[in-house]
Formats: C-alpha cells, structure tokens, sequence
C-alpha cells in the first residue's frame, strides 16, 4: 500500500510538471490585449517552464523527496520575474529578446528586473552593476532594443531610489554627484524603457517600513516616475500586502497633491503625513495610540489627514503601482526581543517566512495594477549575520548563500508556508 501510494504521489508530482510546462502553450488562445493595455485584469503573466523551481522538482523526485519536490512543482508553476543584473548590451538585447519573444509566442506578458545601475545597494550584498553612468545608460538603451514592439511589464532598479548613494554612509557621495547621477540615470531608463509601444514601467520605491511617505514621492517625481506607469513596492521583502497597498496609496496622493493640488501645495512632498506621522499625532487613549509610529494601529492620523488635505483626486491622475508577494504570506519576521544587540537584518534571509498572494493583474485595489512574484522565491539575499560579527547566520546555523543563489532549503520552506495555501494555478 506504501509503495502504491508513493508511485501516485511521484505521479502526481509528474503531472503537476507537466502542466507547468504546458501552462505557457495553452495561454496561445487567448485573446490578445490592445497595445495600450499592458496590464488589465485579465493578463497572464509569463511561466518560464524551465525555472529553477522547476528543475528543483525534478532534483527532490529524484532524491524521493516527493512532498518537496509536489511543492516545487507547483511553485513552477507560477510566474517570476526574470532579473537582468549584467552583461554587455548586447548580451543583455539577445536575453531580453529571448524572453520576450518566448512570452509572445503564447500569448503571455513577462515580467522583467532590470538591475544594474551603477553602486547598487551601497557595494553591499549585491554590489555589482554598470561602472559608469554611461556604460548603464547604452545597457538601457540595449534592453529597451531587446523588448521591441513586445509587450513587457519592466520594474526598474530595486532599491536604487530608497537607497541613494547619499544615503551609503557619510564618505560616499560628499559632494552629492553620485546621487544626482543616479536620479538622472534612473529617469533616463524610465524614459527610454516607456518609450517602447507596450511597456509598463514601474520604478522601485522601497517598502512600507523604509522611507517616509513625502521623501519617496519626492525622490519618485525627481527621477521621473511621471514618464511612467508608476511604482513598485516590497521587492525582496515580507510585509504584508495590505499595509505596502495602503502605503503605496499614500504616495500616490502625495504626489497628486504636490503637483495637481492645491497651488500652495506644489512642490511640497514634505508636507505629506507618512506611516510615520502618528508619533507626532496626540494620544487620544485609544489602543495603539503611543505605541509605535510604524504600528498601522496608529495609521488612522495618516489617513485623516490625506482625508482633510488631500481628499479624493480624479482616480485617472493617481499613479498606479504593483507589489512583490513572492515572500510576504506570514508578514514581516520579528526576532524575539534581546536575541540581537545589534540590527538584526529582519529583511535579510527572513526565517520562518512564507509565499504570499498569488501572482495576479485581477487585485480588486484601485490602484494596484498586480501582485508579482519579483523576487524569485528560494534566491538568497546574500550572507546574513545579523551583525554579530561572525560569518555564520545564527538563524540557520550556515553562512547564507550569496545574493541572487539558489537555496533550496529556503524554497522548500517558503512553498511549505504559504499563505494561503500553495497550489497549481
């Protein structure tokens, strides 16, 4: 009876493989969407078959680890981002082409990272990227090539607007060029990108628990998010969808109010109430108030004053923007109090964590244009020490693998505790 039910479940795993590969081929009769409308609620995003949640399935068959290898399957069976972090330009035009075109042959939209501006996450874990302005803006101009007339929906430098060369450490950029050349490169790939016919393209802005509501609209509008289709949220991180959605909705009136608002209000980002507004706000007495100013209970200061500034601008003149899921099913990660003296990198290799909501263009907010899967889940982000001063993550008792490797203990873990439940689309 055991080995009858181990051949069904081997079979099952078969099966589930099968339909990730077949995903991308039955997707050829749908019917295809106008050229302004990259995103509606009813696109489908790009499956690549071959991933490497795919090829881990195949890995945990083998190894008869067939619960894994079911939850691995079924993972592949969701679509990703495709990153593209190196490369000359023309390596990078070949690769994009590539994808695009393997997404247009079924009828599918990709969904691509471009990353490699120059001095990317400060030389941190994933240092890399262009060595100069120039070298990254002919990169740019080979991976708009690479899209063509083909549809593509490009999140545009991850952490590179949050992350300024300003906000590296006081001997980083002194004289302020470093930044004000990556505000100027960052709009140049926004244009360049958004000028290809069916582009949606979204500039990173970080996550909810990282810059205030004023200084990331501020930042957005100076390295042109108004070229284009708005803004991404939570790549690589775990906070929960509701608050990002809220967040983003926010920034979104924000930059409303600074530009289209009231005339006294024009070029004012900064006097935008942020999550982090409700510190300032009085203590009424009810629960949650002088908590902590990043505690949502408190957020309702934020919302009232949106409500009494800001109020409800025409929905067509808020920018739109998407969230990254791939790791946010069980939230953020919450070490025990006292366990680190030091910062504990809560978004680095996050133990415990889950995937989240479904990759999707059908989200029923507003202005959330879809939930992606941009990080790729079970990719590491580099090697976490949780500033202990050793080599070795206390969390999981090994040196993490580098930024960007696969770490199939973290894509078996984030499959097992997905929120809501994993299954085949």
């Amino acid at each position: 009876m055991k080995r009858r039910s181990l051949r069904r479940r081997a079979a099952a795993v078969t099966a589930a493989l099968t339909v990730c590969a077949a995903l991308t081929a039955t997707q050829a009769q749908a019917t295809p969407t106008p050229r302004q409308d990259v995103i509606t609620p009813s696109t489908r995003f790009y499956v690549d078959p071959h991933g490497k949640a795919a090829k881990q399935a195949l890995v945990d068959l083998g190894n008869g680890d067939i619960e894994d290898a079911a939850n691995m399957a079924r993972l592949a069976s969701w679509p990703q981002a495709e990153w593209f972090t190196e490369g000359t330009p023309d390596e990078v035009r070949v690769k994009v082409h590539r994808l695009v075109r393997r997404a247009r042959a079924v009828a599918r939209t990709p969904v691509l990272v471009a990353y490699d501006i120059p001095g990317r996450d400060c030389s941190q874990y994933s240092s890399g990227g262009a060595p100069s302005s120039a070298a990254y803006r002919q990169w740019i101009d080979a991976f708009a090539a690479g899209i063509g007339d083909d549809k593509a929906v490009i999140v545009v430098e991850p952490d590179g607007l949050a992350n300024l060369p300003r906000d590296c450490g006081p001997t980083t950029d002194p004289t302020g060029a470093l930044t004000t050349a990556r505000i100027a490169d960052l709009q140049y790939a926004v244009k360049t990108l958004k000028a290809r016919p069916r582009t949606a393209v979204y500039l990173d802005a970080g996550n909810v628990q990282w810059r205030a509501v004023g200084d990331i609209a501020q930042r957005l509008q100076d390295a042109g998010v108004q070229y284009g289709d708005g803004f991404s949220l939570n790549v690589s991180n775990n906070h929960p969808t509701d608050h990002n959605a809220r967040y983003g909705t926010w920034i979104a009136k924000c930059l409303w109010y600074a530009t289209e608002g009231p005339e006294q209000a024009r070029g004012h980002t900064d006097w935008c109430a942020s999550q982090y507004y409700s510190s300032a706000a009085p203590n009424d007495g009810a629960p949650g108030d002088a908590v902590s100013p990043t505690d949502p209970a408190t957020w309702r200061w934020t919302d009232a004053w949106f409500n009494q500034n800001v109020g409800i601008p025409p929905a067509d003149e808020l920018r739109h923007f998407v969230i990254d899921t791939s790791r946010n099913g069980r939230g953020a990660w919450t070490p025990p109090p006292g366990k680190y003296s030091g910062d504990p990198e809560v978004w680095c290799n996050a133990p415990g964590r889950g995937l989240g909501p479904r990759p999707t263009a059908d989200t029923g907010v507003p202005l959330v244009d879809a939930y992606l899967w941009i990080k790729t889940p079970g990719e590491s982000d580099g090697s976490c020490t949780r500033n202990t001063g050793g080599t070795i993550d206390p969390e999981y008792g090994i040196v993490d693998p580098p930024a960007g490797a696969w770490w199939p203990d973290q894509a078996h873990a984030l499959a097992r505790n997905a929120v809501p439940r994993l299954t085949l689309p």
